[in-house]
C-alpha cells in the first residue's frame, strides 16, 4: 500500500482531514450544470491531481452516461479514491460497483433518508428501514471493502434512531459514516454537538471516520462544516465553488484554506495544493455555466481587490494589514502579467505553469495563439485573463462554430448582424436585424440553427478593470425541459455572447444526443445526499 492509499484510508490519520469532493455528483445537480463526458473526464483529473482524497464521480445507476462517466474516470485515477452513489436498492449498488471498481480505490456509498418526513416517502416503519440499511449496506460491503453510508437529512432525524440506525450500519461493514444537513438548517454549534454526541454515543463510532455534507440554504454550510471538524469529523465533503443543488455546498477552497489559515485553532492538515484552486474554480465555472460572485471568498474577482484609500495605503505598506493569504497561495498573482505582444510560448509555459496549469504542445500553440491576438487588443494582460484564454481552448470539438461575425448598430436605426457558422461541416450565413447587436446576432444564429430553446439567463461580467477588459458572458438556455449553459470571454462583448450562445446550443445537442428520456440524475427520487 503507498502513502497515499494509506493516507486516503477509512482509519486516516486524527490530525487530517479528509477533502470528498462531489462537484461531479451533487455539483452537477444544480440546473443547468450538467458537464458532458469529456468536460467530466477533465474536472476529475484536475481534482486528482490538485490532491483532493476522495472524488463522487458520480450517480452511476441515473443513466449510461452518468455509469460511462463514472466508470472511465475509476479506470483514469491516479492518487484519489474513486467513489459511487447508490441509493439503498441493491441494483443501484450493483451497477454503482460495477462503474468504480477498476478504481485503484473504489469505493460505494450508499444512503437512504432517515428523516420522518424522509421515511414516509417510502412508506416505511423504523424497523422496515432499519431492515432495509443492514441489508444494502451489507451487500455493498461484500462487494468493497470501502463503504460510506449516509442518513440523508440526517440533522432533521431523532436523535435515538440516528443513532440506531448509525451502528446498524456499522456493523454492516460502513467504514464511512457521513452525516448530511441536506437542507441546510443546522447551526454551526448544533453541527458540532451533533458528531460529538455520535461519536460519545454510537457502539463502533472510534473505529470508522465521520464525514459532514452541508448545505448552504442559510449561508452556513462553511462554518458548518469546520464545527463538525472540531466535533470530531474528519472528512469533508464539498464542491468546487460551492456548486450544488439549491443554494449549493460547503465550498472546497473556503475550507481548505480556512484549515490553512486558521492553523492555530483548526491545527489540521489537508494535501491539497493549493496552488491549483484559481485554476479548477475558473475551469468549473466554465463548464458548468455558472459564474462565480465576485465577492466569493477565496475565489472571486473581488477576493484580492482593494479600493479603499485607508486599504490602498495599508497594501503598500505592508500587504498583510488587509490580506490574511497571499494571492500566490490559491494560483493568482496579485499583478498584472509580465508579458506581452513579443513574449514568447516559453514565457507563457512558464506563467501558465506559475498559475497552477499544465499544458500540453497543441493546447499550448492555440492559448498561445489566442495570447498574441489579446495582446495586440490590451494594454495590459492579467492573470484573469490568461485562465480566461485556458477555459477557452480546453473546449471539445462542437457541431456549431463561429466562423465570422460583423455587427452595425447605432443611433440611427436596428442593429443589424452578419454571422457566418460552421454547422456539422458545412459554413452558412446569415443577416439579421435586432434590437440591440446581440438580439440581433442571436437572430441570425437561429436563422442557421433553428431551435426552441428560451433564454433563461444572460449575463455579462468584466475579467479585468478597464475599457479593453475581457467580458466575460454567460447564457443559459432551456428546450422542452433541457437546461443547458454556454459561457465565453472576449474583449468584444457581442463577440463573447455569441461564442457563449454557441457553446449553450452545442450543449443542448449533446444531451438530445446522449441523454434518453428519464435518464437524468434529477428525477430520480433519493438523490440528494
Amino acid at each position: 500500500m503507498t502513502t497515499t492509499e494509506k493516507d486516503a484510508s477509512p482509519k486516516a490519520n486524527k490530525d487530517r482531514v479528509l477533502i470528498f469532493d462531489t462537484t461531479l455528483r451533487d455539483g452537477e445537480q444544480s440546473p443547468g450544470a450538467t458537464m458532458t463526458h469529456d468536460e467530466k473526464l477533465e474536472i476529475a483529473e484536475l481534482l486528482d491531481d490538485m490532491g483532493v482524497d476522495i472524488i463522487e464521480a458520480g450517480f452511476p445507476i441515473a443513466s449510461e452516461g452518468d455509469f460511462r462517466a463514472v466508470k472511465e474516470i475509476a479506470e483514469r485515477s491516479k492518487d484519489a479514491v474513486i467513489c459511487g452513489l447508490a441509493r439503498a436498492q441493491l441494483p443501484d449498488i450493483d451497477r454503482c460497483y460495477e462503474a468504480v471498481k477498476h478504481a485503484r480505490q473504489p469505493r460505494i456509498h450508499t444512503f437512504i433518508g432517515t428523516s420522518p418526513l424522509h421515511r414516509a416517502i417510502p412508506n416505511l416503519t423504523m424497523d422496515e428501514m432499519a431492515d432495509r440499511i443492514h441489508e444494502t449496506v451489507t451487500h455493498a460491503r461484500n462487494l468493497c471493502d470501502n463503504v460510506q453510508w449516509s442518513p440523508m437529512d440526517a440533522t432533521r432525524t431523532e436523535w435515538d434512531y440516528l443513532c440506531r440506525v448509525i451502528e446498524i450500519a456499522i456493523k454492516a461493514g460502513a467504514s464511512t459514516i457521513n452525516i448530511p444537513d441536506t437542507v441546510g438548517y443546522t447551526a454551526p454549534r448544533e453541527s458540532a454537538d451533533l458528531i460529538r454526541r455520535l461519536i460519545e454515543t454510537v457502539p463502533g463510532a472510534d473505529d470508522v471516520v465521520f464525514a459532514t455534507h452541508c448545505h448552504n440554504d442559510l449561508g452556513m454550510a462553511t462554518a458548518n462544516a469546520l464545527a463538525a471538524v472540531e466535533g470530531g469529523a474528519r472528512q469533508i465533503e464539498c464542491t468546487i465553488n460551492g456548486l450544488g443543488e439549491r443554494a449549493g455546498n460547503t465550498a472546497l477552497e473556503e475550507v481548505v484554506m480556512a484549515l490553512k489559515v486558521r492553523g492555530d485553532i483548526m491545527p489540521f492538515s489537508t494535501r491539497i495544493d493549493t496552488k491549483k484552486i484559481m485554476h479548477i474554480s475558473r475551469r468549473v465555472s466554465t463548464v458548468s455555466g455558472f459564474p462565480v460572485q465576485f465577492n466569493k471568498a477565496i475565489v472571486g474577482k473581488n477576493a484580492f481587490a482593494h479600493e479603499s484609500g485607508i486599504h490602498q495605503d495599508g497594501m503598500l505598506k505592508n500587504a498583510e494589514t488587509f490580506e490574511i493569504m497571499r494571492p500566490e497561495d490559491v494560483g493568482l498573482a496579485g499583478t498584472s502579467l509580465p508579458l506581452g505582444k513579443h513574449s514568447g510560448r516559453a514565457a507563457l509555459r512558464a506563467k501558465l505553469k506559475d498559475l497552477g496549469v499544465e499544458v500540453g504542445d497543441n493546447q499550448l500553440k492555440d492559448i498561445f495563439v489566442r495570447f498574441k491576438d489579446l495582446a495586440d487588443r490590451k494594454k495590459e494582460v492579467f492573470d484573469d485573463d490568461i485562465l480566461a484564454l485556458v477555459s477557452a481552448t480546453t473546449e471539445s470539438a462542437d457541431a456549431i462554430q463561429l466562423v465570422n461575425l460583423r455587427v452595425v448598430c447605432g443611433t440611427g436605426g436596428p442593429a443589424k448582424a452578419e454571422i457566418e457558422l460552421e454547422i456539422d461541416g458545412k459554413d452558412l450565413s446569415a443577416e439579421c436585424e435586432g434590437d440591440g447587436p446581440v438580439d440581433a446576432a442571436f437572430k441570425a444564429v437561429r436563422e442557421l440553427h433553428p431551435n426552441k430553446a428560451r433564454l433563461q439567463l444572460y449575463q455579462v461580467n468584466a475579467v479585468t478593470a478597464g475599457t479593453d477588459a475581457q467580458a466575460t458572458v454567460s447564457v443559459r438556455l432551456e428546450e422542452d425541459g433541457v437546461i443547458a449553459t454556454g459561457q465565453s470571454a472576449d474583449t468584444d462583448t457581442v463577440v463573447a455572447s455569441v461564442l457563449a450562445y454557441i457553446q449553450a446550443l452545442n450543449r443542448l445537442i449533446v444531451r438530445r444526443s446522449k441523454v434518453g428520456p428519464g435518464a437524468d440524475a434529477r428525477e430520480i427520487s433519493y438523490k440528494d445526499t
